[in-house]
């Protein structure tokens, strides 16, 4: 299906009602209390600060009105005093000041109650993140929700400004209505006319705002991803050298055009129907306009009622309009509410039995019983049937053809995954007993999409056992057994160099002298259980020769598994397990499976011949 019918398939799918906006509000109450307990004393500040800055509209109109009203007395009175205009006017400038000091005061712990809560959501993003296991992480749908919640924290903290506003808001229309009532009751009336279609209209399009946001968050994170290859250092030498530029700007194109014309028709509707009904709240105030001057004129009122009245009528018809846009925002901003909590709420799947306590040292190994296993919403069998021993103490090598399901295997030893069916046994005990966090502890992995942390050396060598940042001995330590000493070495600023060219002053790194930053990673944990999966590809067959030459001598006695394409690598391992088509072809030593004359013996020749 093209990609344009899809998309619109899509949205049709997923489009969201005006029922779905106000059913979203129910999250307001949950998201009001979060920004109480963020700063509980700024809160009240703010809320305070509102208060009574609520009254500041009716107030200063009603002085002004005096002050009309007086300077009237006084130009038809005989014999002239201005003491009471002048106490009028200084009182309508300290109104006015003390307003302003106030609205400061307003925006201020608005944006400092907006930092901290966008803040404090994303680190609850992040440790959310943490608790959800690998499986679900890689599903697209799933990665589409984290999207949402991480990317609306712009529209959380806006949602706080017009939540804390609304009331503010409310308190001030209810003074102005209040005055209203006292002097035409049928201003209401005239001002609630004007208001209401014109509510209705933007209630609906936010809705439809919403839902064409929610239905594209995929395409929008390809759309993100485009602009991240097509304009990036770490990509531009593909880029020129495959002449991709082009292409990269034409399929961007297509999709962000494809998007512009769906979120055009949809502006364009909201605006044309929201000019018709801002016309028809113009004509209704210019409707009451007009009932004042007649009231004026007949001598029901006076003149300064009459700028009263104008004025709270003004005032009230902008305070409705920004309270029913605000509104909308709200009911907009609550459905992204939605999105986050739903994304914080996540049920993760926990083993309620009775854990089996982790072995303080690891006596007989693993023992894998007839493993297999498929990805989820896959049938396809990546591993079927697989059996074998790990011993304690053991150095085990995985090799097979690419595909051959090494590093699935190795997820499901570390529990990222659980098998579809078979058992992994840890010292006799189902591993699936142990808890998980605990279990995976005991493990110190390198995988060969290693991730290169923008921090400094000291912090990425430290991240193996991050609660040891500041043993500066043993972070040594780790670097001297890894070889990344001698990249430190070269780096000016030693072990306080930042790497990377994200942040200024950062230094970029070789591939191989990553993989030795790396690699020190797991000797800083000195974990019971060491799982190297190609970490060393960058490095040159000498140099990866001398690093696990290093590693077999420094790792003796503790359980390992290695897998590298270099048998010059595999053979230093204690026994070798061949893969193929997710099963174990041949398992043994390096001699036994040269003899057997298989796979291993021929991949083995295969290379060997290539180095003659």
């Amino acid at each position: 299906m093209p990609r344009k019918l899809a998309s619109i398939k899509d949205q049709k799918k997923e489009k969201t009602s005006v029922k779905d906006s106000f059913a979203a509000f129910k999250y307001i109450p949950r998201f009001s209390s979060e920004i109480w307990k963020t700063h509980k004393t700024m809160y009240l500040i703010n809320t305070l600060a509102r208060l009574i800055n609520a009254f500041a509209p009716i107030a200063l109109l009603w002085v002004g009105k005096l002050i009309i009203d007086e300077i009237i007395t006084q130009i038809n009175a005989s014999g002239k005093d201005f003491s009471l205009l002048w106490k009028y006017v200084a009182l309508e400038l300290s109104l006015a000041l003390i307003s302003d000091l106030i609205s400061r005061l307003i925006t201020l712990t608005d944006s400092l109650l907006g930092d901290l809560y966008a803040n404090k959501s994303s680190v609850s993003i992040i440790k959310k993140t943490n608790e959800i296991g690998i499986d679900q992480l890689e599903d697209p749908d799933f990665y589409d929700k984290l999207e949402r919640a991480r990317t609306q924290t712009t529209s959380r903290v806006n949602l706080m400004s017009n939540i804390l506003s609304q009331v503010q808001s409310v308190i001030s229309m209810v003074s102005l209505i209040a005055g209203l009532i006292y002097f035409e009751p049928v201003l209401i009336l005239i001002l609630i006319l004007s208001i209401i279609p014109s509510f209705i209209n933007e209630i609906k399009f936010s809705s439809q705002s919403y839902s064409l946001a929610r239905s594209w968050t995929s395409e929008r994170r390809e759309l993100d991803y485009l602009r991240f290859v097509g304009a990036n250092d770490k990509t531009a030498k593909e880029i020129k050298l495959f002449g991709l530029t082009n292409y990269i700007a034409d399929r961007f194109k297509a999709l962000s055009d494809e998007y512009y014309q769906l979120n055009k028709k949809l502006a364009i509707k909201r605006s044309t129907y929201g000019a018709v009904f801002n016309l028809l709240g113009v004509l209704s105030y210019y409707a009451a306009y007009i009932l004042i001057i007649y009231r004026v004129l007949t001598g029901v009122i006076t003149i300064g009622e009459l700028t009263f009245l104008s004025g709270s009528f003004n005032r009230l018809r902008n305070n409705l309009q920004g309270f029913f846009s605000r509104f909308t925002n709200i009911a907009q901003s609550a459905l992204y509410l939605k999105d986050y909590f739903d994304f914080i709420d996540l049920d993760v799947e926990k083993d309620h039995s009775k854990e089996v306590p982790i072995p303080s040292e690891i006596t007989e190994g693993f023992f894998i019983d007839n493993v297999a296993f498929s990805y989820p919403g896959s049938n396809e069998r990546v591993l079927s049937g697989v059996s074998f021993t790990l011993k304690s103490g053991e150095k085990m090598a995985f090799v097979g053809q690419n595909g051959a399901g090494k590093t699935t295997l190795i997820k499901l030893i570390l529990r990222f995954y659980e098998p579809t069916s078979g058992t992994i046994y840890l010292d006799g005990t189902d591993i699936r007993k142990f808890n998980k966090d605990k279990y995976q502890k005991m493990f110190g992995v390198i995988f060969q999409d290693f991730f290169r942390y923008e921090f400094t050396v000291q912090e990425n060598i430290a991240v193996g056992k991050i609660d040891e940042i500041e043993n500066m001995g043993r972070i040594e330590n780790a670097a001297e057994l890894s070889l990344a000493s001698e990249v430190v070495k070269e780096l000016d600023k030693g072990y306080k160099q930042q790497l990377g060219k994200r942040f200024n002053k950062g230094q970029e790194l070789s591939g191989g002298q990553w993989q030795k930053i790396a690699l020190a990673r797991a000797y800083m944990k000195d974990a019971a259980i060491l799982i190297l999966d190609e970490p060393t590809s960058a490095l040159d067959a000498k140099a990866e020769f001398e690093v696990f030459e290093r590693f077999m001598g420094l790792t003796k006695g503790k359980t390992s598994i290695i897998i590298s394409h270099r048998f010059s690598t595999v053979r230093m391992a204690d026994r070798i397990l061949v893969l193929k088509d997710g099963k174990i072809l041949e398992i043994g030593t390096h001699e036994t499976l040269m003899k057997n004359k298989n796979l291993y013996a021929e991949l083995f020749s295969l290379q060997a011949a290539g180095y003659q």
